[in-house]
C-alpha cells in the first residue's frame, strides 16, 4: 500500500493531471481506476481512517494530531477497539513494515521515552523506517528506526534525498522475506506535501510547462480526464473560488514565481513516482508482482491551498497568517526545491491540481478537500485491465478490500479486545462488474467546521473556513449557507441547486446532523493555527505545571511538544559546559532552518539566534566563552501581549552579563513541525547559517541544560525584568 502525500485528483497524468506518473499509468493500464474515492480532507485523519476501517472522528482523529483537543472526536488517541489493519493481517500470520510518514501518534509522545504503544511498531508493525509527524524536511530530515532516533549518513550534496532512502529500506525489507510468510508493506510518502524539495534536473523536466497558469491548466486537464473516462463526457468545471485571482490578474513576477513553485511540485511528484517504480521491479524480481494486491492512493486529501495566494519559499510564514514577498521569491528562482527553501505552490495551483473540483485541501465540505485518485493492481485477482470502477468509495472502505482479498473475516476481537464496528464496506464487489450498483450510498465529511453530506447521490455542502486564512476571526456556524448538487447529473458539483430545492438541502442536513451526531463529529471546532499550541488548544499537556526541566548533554531529539513551550513565555536558559580554547558549537538549539532559536559560539564568541519562519534572523552576540567550564545563560524576557510578540535576550558568562539585544517578533504558534531541541548540536536544519548542517556539534563538551519558565510573563511597568528570573535558583 503505497500513498502520496497532499496531491490533488487532477495532478497525476494516470488522472488526466500534467504530472507525468508512468508507474502509475502502468499500474492503472493493469489494474483499476476508481473515480469517485474519497479521503478526509487532512492528513492525519486520513490515516487513521485508512488503518482502521473507521471513520474519522470515530478513531478520535477528527483533526490532525497537532491540533488535537479533550474531546473524545477530536483527542488523537485510537482506542484499543478499533485495531489497525496491521494488527489484524500481523495476527493472521503477516510480516508487516512501515515506512515513511507516520503521522498518527500524539505529538506529546513523540520524544525519547515515548511512550511508544501508538507509534507504528505498537500499532501492528514489526519493523518501522520513517518519520514522525505532519511533514519533513527532504533533505535533512530526522528519522527513526523502530523507535530509535537516526540520521542519514549523508547529506544532500553528497546525494541524500528522503524519498530515495524510504525506499531504499522499503527494497531491503521486501528482500529479505522468507517467500513463504505473506507480507503487508506500507509505504507512505512526505511527497508531495510541503516542502517540495527535489533535485534540480527533474524541475527542469516542467521547465516552461506551467508558464500558461493555472486556468489553461484547469481546461487541459478536464479534456484529458474525459477522454481516460475517469469522469464523465458531459462534466463541467466547478466554479472558481472567490478571492483567488486568475492567471491573468497576475504580475509578471508573479507569473514567475507561481510557475516555478508548480515546476518544482511537478518534478517532485514524478521524483517521487519514479522511487515507487523501484518498489515495483523488486516485487516482479522476486515474482511477487502478480499475486500482490498493490494500492496506490493518489492523496491523502485534496490539492494543498496552504500556500496562500502568493505560493511560498517560507511555509511556516504563510501558516501563522502572513504573506510571502514575490519580490523577495521572484529573486531567488533558482533556489526553489533546495535546502534553501521550504516551499509550496500558490491556491490557484491547488484548485487546478483539483480539477474539475471546488476547493482545496481542509474544506471537507466539497470534492476538491476529499476526491482522490486511487489505483488497484492484482493480476491474479482482477480480470479486468485498464478499466475505470465509478462507484462510491471512502477510504474507511480499504481495510475491508484488504482483508476480504486476503481471505481473512473482519475480527470481532483483537488482542482479547472486543472490536466497536468496522465503518468501511469492502470494494471488491465491484473489482469484476464495473455496473455493480453502489454499496456506499451515505457518507458524511468534515473538517475545521467544513461539513458535507453525500446520500444516494446528492450532496449538500457547508464551506466554512478558508486554508490560505488559517489566522482569522471564527465565522458562527449557523452563517454557513448550505449548497446543494445533484451529482448523478453534476459530476462535479458545478451547479447549486439549493435555491430550487430548499427541501432537499434540509433533508440532507438532517442527515449530516444524524451521522455527525453517531460518529463524534460535534462540538465543531474551526481553529487552524491556535490549535497547534496545546495551552490554546485546550488540551492535555505533560508539561502542564512545570517550571523547571533539567537536561544532559547527551539530550536530543524533543519534539516540540516534549521540549519545553518556550513560546510567548519569560524563560531562561543555564548551560553548564566545559569549553576549549576559541570554543565553537551548539550548546542547545530548537527548530532549524525555517524556524527556532540556538545559543552557540563560535570561535570563542558567544551567541544567541532567534529564526522567525526562515525569513527574519535576530543575532544576538558578545562576550567571550572563557576556556575551562563555566555556566552560560541565556534570558529571554517577552513583555505582556499577543502570542508572536517581542522578547528581549541577556546573555551571561557565570553571572556576569556580556551582551544584550531584542529579537523584534517571534513565533506565536510553533517553530517547526520537521525538528527538535536538542543538546550539544542542532540536527537537522541549522537554525543559523553561523554554523553548518550536521557538523556542528559543541567542540568542548555540555554537561547539564536547566530550562526555568516564569510563572507570568514580567508586567510592562517593571523596571527591572530581569529581576525575578535572575533569582529563581
Amino acid at each position: 500500500m503505497v500513498l502520496v502525500d497532499d496531491m490533488g485528483f487532477g495532478a497525476s497524468s494516470c488522472y488526466g493531471g500534467p504530472v507525468r506518473m508512468p508507474v502509475a499509468d502502468r499500474l492503472a493500464a493493469g489494474g483499476l481506476r476508481f473515480s469517485r474515492f474519497h479521503v478526509t480532507a487532512l492528513c492525519s485523519p486520513t490515516r487513521q481512517a485508512l488503518m482502521t476501517g473507521r471513520n474519522h472522528h470515530s478513531v478520535g482523529m477528527g483533526v490532525t494530531t497537532e491540533m488535537s483537543t479533550d474531546h473524545p472526536g477530536y483527542n488523537g488517541r485510537r482506542p484499543e477497539q478499533a485495531a489497525t489493519l496491521a494488527q489484524i493481517l500481523r495476527g493472521a500470520g503477516y510480516r508487516t513494515a512501515a515506512f515513511g510518514k507516520w503521522h498518527q501518534t500524539p505529538p506529546s509522545e513523540i520524544g525519547p521515552d515515548g511512550p511508544f504503544d501508538r507509534w507504528p511498531t505498537g500499532e501492528g508493525f514489526e519493523h518501522f523506517y520513517g518519520f514522525m509527524g505532519a511533514e519533513m524536511n527532504h533533505w535533512y530530515p530526522l528519522l527513526y528506526d523502530d523507535t530509535t532516533p537516526v540520521e542519514p549518513d549523508r547529506l544532500p550534496e553528497q546525494g541524500y534525498h528522503l524519498s530515495e532512502d524510504l525506499v531504499d529500506h522499503a527494497v531491503d525489507w521486501v528482500a529479505g522475506q522468507d517467500g513463504e510468510s505473506p507480507y503487508f508493506l506500507y509505504l507512505a510518502f512526505g511527497a508531495t506535501h510541503a516542502p517540495l524539495h527535489v533535485w534540480p534536473d527533474w524541475i527542469q523536466r516542467y521547465a516552461g510547462r506551467f508558464d500558461d497558469g493555472w486556468d489553461v491548466a484547469r481546461e487541459r486537464i478536464l479534456a484529458r480526464q474525459k477522454e481516460l473516462g475517469v469522469v464523465p463526457p458531459e462534466t463541467e468545471l466547478a466554479p472558481w473560488v472567490d478571492g483567488v485571482p486568475h492567471w491573468d490578474e497576475l504580475s509578471e513576477p508573479a507569473r514567475r514565481v507561481a510557475a516555478r513553485l508548480m515546476e518544482t511540485y511537478a518534478g517532485f511528484a514524478e521524483h517521487t513516482d519514479a522511487q515507487v517504480g523501484r518498489l515495483l521491479e523488486a516485487l516482479e524480481e522476486r515474482g511477487d508482482l502478480d499475486d500482490t494486491v498493490f494500492v496506490y492512493l493518489l492523496g491523502d486529501n485534496g490539492a494543498s491551498g496552504e500556500g496562500g495566494i502568493e505560493g511560498t519559499t517560507h511555509e511556516h510564514l504563510v501558516g501563522h497568517g502572513f504573506a510571502d514577498d514575490v519580490d523577495d521569491m521572484d529573486a531567488a528562482l533558482d533556489e526553489i526545491g533546495s535546502p534553501t527553501t521550504y516551499a509550496l505552490y500558490p491556491v490557484g495551483w491547488a484548485l487546478a491540481m483539483n480539477t474539475p473540483y471546488q476547493w482545496t485541501k481542509q474544506v471537507a465540505s466539497h470534492f476538491g478537500g476529499t476526491r482522490d485518485g486511487l489505483v488497484v493492481h492484482w493480476p491474479a485477482g482482477i480480470a479486468e485491465r485498464g478499466d475505470v470502477r465509478h462507484q462510491f468509495h471512502h477510504v474507511i472502505d480499504i481495510l475491508p478490500t484488504l482483508l476480504e482479498t486476503a481471505g481473512l473475516e473482519l475480527p470481532d476481537r483483537v488482542g482479547g479486545v472486543q472490536q466497536q464496528r468496522f465503518e468501511g464496506t469492502s470494494m471488491a464487489y465491484c473489482f469484476d462488474d464495473a455496473e455493480a450498483p453502489d454499496q456506499r450510498t451515505t457518507q458524511y465529511f468534515e473538517m475545521i467546521g467544513n461539513r458535507g453530506i453525500y446520500d444516494r447521490g446528492w450532496t449538500a455542502s457547508a464551506q466554512h473556513s478558508v486554508p490560505w486564512k488559517m489566522v482569522e476571526e471564527p465565522r458562527p456556524f449557523d452563517h454557513d449557507r448550505w449548497e446543494l448538487y445533484d451529482t448523478t447529473a453534476d459530476w462535479s458539483q458545478a451547479r447549486d441547486l439549493a435555491g430550487e430545492r430548499p427541501d432537499r438541502v434540509a433533508e440532507l442536513q438532517a442527515v449530516f446532523e444524524a451521522e455527525a451526531g453517531r460518529h463524534q463529529v460535534f462540538p465543531l471546532d474551526d481553529r487552524v493555527t491556535e490549535r497547534e499550541n496545546p495551552e490554546l488548544a485546550g488540551r492535555a499537556d505533560p508539561r502542564a505545571g512545570r517550571l523547571d526541566f533539567d537536561y544532559d548533554g547527551r539530550t536530543r531529539r524533543l519534539t516540540e511538544e516534549v521540549a519545553p513551550n518556550l513560546k510567548n513565555r519569560t524563560h531562561r536558559l543555564e548551560v553548564d559546559l566545559t569549553a576549549g580554547p576559541a570554543a565553537t558549537g551548539v550548546l542547545v538549539a530548537q527548530g532549524g532552518r525555517f524556524g527556532g532559536w540556538s545559543l552557540y559560539a563560535v570561535s570563542g564568541e558567544l551567541r544567541y539566534a532567534y529564526n522567525r519562519f526562515g525569513r527574519d534572523l535576530t543575532v544576538v552576540r558578545g562576550g567571550v566563552l572563557p576556556e575551562g567550564a563555566a555556566t552560560v545563560t541565556a534570558v529571554v524576557t517577552f513583555e505582556d501581549g499577543p502570542p508572536g510578540g517581542p522578547a528581549d535576550v541577556d546573555l551571561l558568562v557565570d553571572g556576569e552579563s556580556v551582551a544584550r539585544g531584542r529579537v523584534p517578533a517571534t513565533a506565536a504558534y510553533y517553530l517547526a513541525f520537521d525538528e527538535t531541541l536538542d543538546v550539544g548540536v542542532d540536527l537537522g536544519s541549522p537554525v543559523s547559517p553561523d554554523y553548518p548542517p550536521a557538523d556542528n556539534a559543541f567542540d568542548g563538551e555540555v554537561h547539564r541544560v536547566r530550562v526555568l519558565l516564569a510563572e507570568r510573563p514580567p508586567s510592562a511597568d517593571e523596571t527591572e525584568d530581569l529581576r525575578a528570573l535572575r533569582a529563581m535558583d
